[in-house]
């Protein structure tokens, strides 16, 4: 419980006030920002990566990289999205050190001619990426809360998630896991907003798949 109030305070913060305490050099909102935001950047480290230990070392990194930048951050983004896109950028960098990196283009562009999506409107589409005319995902009103909300539900959901293509996982981890925003997710990956959108509904598609069919078995 402590450390959710702590998690709290942390995020309650305006921006100008946390940058300015951690330039004073206040070691405990620097220990319970690490604390705050390490899992999440370990999660999305190891999209790139691979490797658990690795993730680690570039989320290390990141936060060096964070303190030695906090004299050039100038607020165009929040402190939060900033320190993600520097996170997104040395991950990208040692996966590319390592040969594991593929940029979007070459490996999750969205395309027309991709048909593993039907319920969705395709790419060219004004409203790509949301859900096509005639077609309603399965209701859940007569599942028991239970059930929705159990660990076996959400095993069914991170696997799910662990197995889409890393772009799929970026984003979705970033907007329906960590709470960013469309915006912040297009500029910490570079994405343009239509990408942003698809890739985001096709990942939602696909644990929305993998539950339908988990449901259906009872």
């Amino acid at each position: 419980m402590d450390g959710e109030k702590h998690a709290a305070a942390i995020t309650a913060l305006p921006d100008y006030e946390l940058i300015a305490r951690l330039r004073a050099g206040d070691e405990t909102i620097f220990t319970r920002l690490v604390e705050h935001y390490n899992t999440s950047m370990v999660r999305i480290a190891a999209i790139y990566v691979n490797e658990f230990a690795v993730a680690e070392e570039v989320v290390q990194d990141t936060w060096i990289a964070v303190l030695k930048g906090l004299d050039r951050f100038e607020g165009r983004s929040s402190f939060k999205t900033w320190v993600f896109t520097i996170l997104s950028n040395r991950a990208k960098t040692r996966a590319t050190r390592e040969s594991r990196y593929v940029p979007l283009e070459l490996n999750d562009e969205p395309d027309d001619s991709d048909n593993s999506m039907p319920h969705f409107n395709p790419a060219n589409h004004p409203d790509a990426g949301v859900w096509a005319d005639g077609w309603i995902p399965h209701a859940w009103e007569n599942i028991p809360e239970t059930r929705l909300l159990s660990q076996e539900t959400r095993g069914i959901i991170f696997r799910t998630i662990e197995s889409l293509s890393p772009n799929q996982q970026q984003v979705i981890r970033l907007r329906d896991i960590d709470g960013f925003s469309a915006e912040e997710v297009c500029n910490m990956l570079q994405l343009s907003e239509s990408n942003q959108r698809v890739l985001l509904h096709r990942a939602r598609e696909r644990v929305r798949q993998a539950l339908d069919s988990y449901f259906a078995q009872e």
